[in-house]
């Protein structure tokens, strides 16, 4: 109330608050602007933020004295300090919100031998400078030891929300490289905030008192966090999202318990992020908080924290030669210990060094911690001079300036480090390594089966899976001009307009019973567009993502009588153009089944066993067909069975080299003989030997002259599986599929596919068609 009443009822305007609302506002504006410029250069915002705060601070604008006056009002540090505080509140209680947790333990040892190898590195370099630093910048002896552990602490401290933030911007947060950077950038910020609380407790000298406190107070917002969750969860199950007043709620929570422990530690960063990684990940609630604390905190408190952070960087600072000295020597040596001890960690877990130059730049990313460390250190712990804040303040700035640049550099000549075509197909992809999904649904009619595919994915635990869902909207002519999705009103919002209206709750509560039956998180998001352009979205985020599989519904469905329906044809026409210009292999689902029968997309919810058969003639999409299946083939409700056509001809070269041999040696003979099927051959023989010997896998062989008899040889197994798993094509001329195209419906699923998925072709069980992506560069050995 009184900070209400000195901004607007005073005589003189240039108050405390106007001042720090202009600055923000100057800030937004100008980043905006440098972020236009420097885009096209390839320079992520971050560093447009920063020069935005230089222009307008005591190195740019504010060297004219009016400007200087309202800016710098002395008055004004107690509202910065609020209002960084909130800053920091928020972000790290969003990226604890967002941090993959099971990610960061697979891979705990990488991190942490990377995160602490460059602390040590750090901590070897700081203790070695810091004497040297004392007794320029400091006129006593007093305090040596805190002086020299905030050196430490600057010089291997890393800003995780920079990192996060630059990621984005670069787009690499979700390639191998950048998750392993993001994850020591997480380790190393932790590290370095509970030295910092250390220093400080052990300083005040109520080191269990303190702790204590922040401990049992995190815990209790974590145990209100969990009940008001799911409360909120149960609580008007039509609503799409939270009301305003019960995110009010969850904010207060956190926002008075932050202010507690600060009363105390002096800092809670370090409890918003467990906070945040321990709130419940499923429902509306978590839906809310990141919908609402994601836009807020990347389009307007980071853009102002880090034009903040170049506000304070003041050139004239640097006007004797010492002091350009302490500033290099202090950059220097925190490049070099986060190269170094990057690279020592790196060449210990074998990775490549361009790599782990890419890693260190990350991890010498600074922040809003490096502020706190030395603004508590000037304020109580040290009590330095002014001169010394602003030549580590300096050099914060030019190490960020510095890394940001360099990592787009480094992106642009690496590009191998970030390239797609690892990721884009299952064949060519390590079994044990993250695989991630991309399923499009257009209403709750299509995600049992893309969920249940989702499922049998993650039979295996060996081979983590990262799932995302996209509610595809088509955008109507209906819809008014210039209007964003989440501001359309609610008559816009119905079934009848096609805009999603309830689809989105049910779709919602699927996938939170899907998350509280199997523990997996799937990610949602929305695209809203035109079926001309939809397609679009769907690749552009696959890419973003680094999907190595879509899935899609088909546009048929089945009827009660049994017969396939036709849906909406823009359904179709997104699917086909998702065939052509996918970033990655494609899976379309069409969804089959006898009425009373649990079918596949019931995987969850049936005790039956799922008989699963997997369809191979050869070629490049039967061979993504049998990686997708090695990869269900564990689930515990999924037996699987492949099924090789094989020509007549096949049979009869075969019986004559039978001998004595095993099955194995068999199997491989007739690879050795099957002449320009060499990559088919090879592939199945590795199956073979690394599924079927084990039992995991059946494994049949039918012999068949022509299309008629393998229309007939699937007829004969068409009541047996719940689920078909077939390549779209691309193997070319075969005489197993002659005559089979006469009929053929919808090409997008190719011969096999369209047959077993059409209303003529009675069979039980629902179909999976695969396609391999097309610009795979191990697709040049078939042709």
């Amino acid at each position: 109330m009184d900070a209400t009443q000195r901004m607007v009822c005073q005589e003189d305007f240039f108050n405390p608050l106007t001042s720090m609302g202009m600055q923000m506002s100057c800030i937004l504006v100008i980043s905006h602007f440098f972020h236009l410029v420097l885009k096209t250069l390839g320079q992520p915002g971050p560093i447009a933020q920063i020069f935005a705060g230089l222009v307008l601070g005591p190195s740019g604008l504010s060297n004219v004295d009016r400007v200087r006056d309202f800016f710098f009002q002395a008055s004004a540090a107690e509202y910065y300090e609020i209002f960084g505080f909130f800053c920091r509140m928020l972000f790290m209680f969003l990226i604890g919100l967002e941090t993959d947790v099971s990610y960061i333990i697979r891979n705990i040892k990488a991190s942490g031998t990377i995160s602490y190898c460059g602390i040590l590195i750090g901590t070897l370099f700081g203790v070695a400078v810091s004497f040297f630093l004392h007794q320029q910048l400091m006129f006593n002896d007093k305090k040596k030891l805190g002086f020299i552990l905030i050196i430490i602490l600057v010089l291997t401290y890393t800003a995780s929300p920079v990192v996060i933030r630059l990621a984005g911007d670069l787009k690499f947060a979700t390639s191998p490289t950048g998750r392993l950077a993001i994850s020591c950038s997480l380790i190393n910020e932790i590290t370095c905030l509970v030295m910092f609380n250390l220093i400080i407790v052990i300083h005040k000298k109520s080191l269990f008192r303190d702790g204590f406190l922040a401990i049992l107070i995190t815990g209790m917002v974590i145990l209100v966090n969990k009940y008001v969750a799911i409360w909120f969860n149960k609580r008007n199950r039509n609503q799409k999202y939270l009301r305003n007043a019960e995110l009010l709620f969850i904010l207060s929570v956190l926002i008075g318990s932050s202010m507690i422990i600060e009363m105390f530690t002096r800092n809670s960063a370090i409890n918003c992020f467990l906070i945040g990684v321990m709130f419940p990940k499923e429902g509306k609630t978590a839906r809310t908080l990141l919908q609402k604390l994601t836009y807020s905190v990347h389009n307007f408190i980071l853009p102002i924290y880090f034009g903040y952070l170049g506000f304070q960087f003041d050139a004239s600072r640097l006007g004797s030669l010492s002091s350009v000295v302490i500033v290099v020597i202090l950059v220097v040596l925190s490049i070099g210990g986060k190269i170094s001890g990057t690279l020592v960690a790196c060449q210990y877990l074998r990775i490549p060094l361009n790599e782990g130059v890419f890693i260190g730049f990350c991890l010498n990313l600074k922040g809003h911690a490096d502020l706190l460390f030395i603004g508590q250190a000037t304020n109580s712990l040290i009590g330095w001079n002014q001169d010394a804040y602003n030549l580590l303040l300096i050099s914060i700035v030019i190490n960020t300036v510095i890394s940001g640049p360099t990592l787009a550099l480094l992106m642009r000549r690496e590009e191998n480090l970030f390239a797609q075509t690892s990721h884009t197909t299952l064949e060519f992809q390590n079994p044990e390594e993250d695989i991630r999904t991309l399923g499009c649904v257009y209403g709750p009619r299509h995600v049992s089966a893309i969920l249940a595919l989702i499922s049998a994915l993650n039979g295996s635990h060996r081979a983590p899976i990262t799932p995302y869902v996209m509610h595809l909207i088509e955008l109507t002519q209906k819809r008014r001009a210039n209007v964003s999705y989440h501001e359309l009103e609610d008559d816009e919002l119905s079934d009848d307009e096609d805009y999603g209206g309830n689809d989105v709750v049910e779709i919602n509560d699927a996938v939170d019973a899907f998350h509280a039956e199997t523990k997996i998180i799937v990610h949602l998001s929305k695209a809203v567009s035109s079926f001309a352009t939809l397609y679009e979205d769907v690749c552009n985020a696959a890419e973003d993502l680094r999907a190595s599989i879509i899935l899609a519904p088909f546009h048929k469905h089945q009827r009660i009588d049994g017969k396939m329906e036709s849906g909406k044809e823009g359904v179709r026409t997104t699917n086909q153009k998702i065939l052509r210009h996918a970033p990655c292999s494609v899976g379309i689902i069409a969804e089959r089944g006898l009425a009373g029968v649990p079918g596949f997309a019931q995987l969850l919810d049936s005790a039956t066993v799922q008989q699963v058969a997997t369809l191979f003639f050869g070629g490049p999409d039967d061979r993504e067909a049998v990686a997708w299946s090695k990869r269900i083939a564990s689930h515990q409700k999924i037996n699987l069975t492949v099924i090789r056509f094989l020509s007549t001809e096949s049979s009869r070269v075969r019986s004559e080299r039978v001998d004595d041999r095993d099955d194995v040696e068999v199997f491989m003979s007739l690879s050795s003989l099957e002449t320009g099927k060499d990559v088919d051959n090879a592939f199945l023989s590795n199956f073979y030997n690394e599924c079927v010997t084990s039992g995991q896998v059946g494994y049949v062989e039918k012999y068949v002259n022509n299309g008629a008899e393998t229309v007939a040889a699937m007829r004969d197994i068409g009541d047996m599986y719940s689920l078909f798993i077939v390549g779209k094509g691309g193997r070319g001329h075969s005489p197993l599929t002659t005559g089979m195209s006469d009929w053929e419906e919808c090409p997008e699923l190719g011969t096999v596919g369209d047959l077993l998925a059409s209303s003529e072709y009675n069979v039980n069980g629902s179909v999976l068609v695969i396609q391999q992506h097309r610009n795979s560069k191990k697709d040049l050995m078939d042709d």
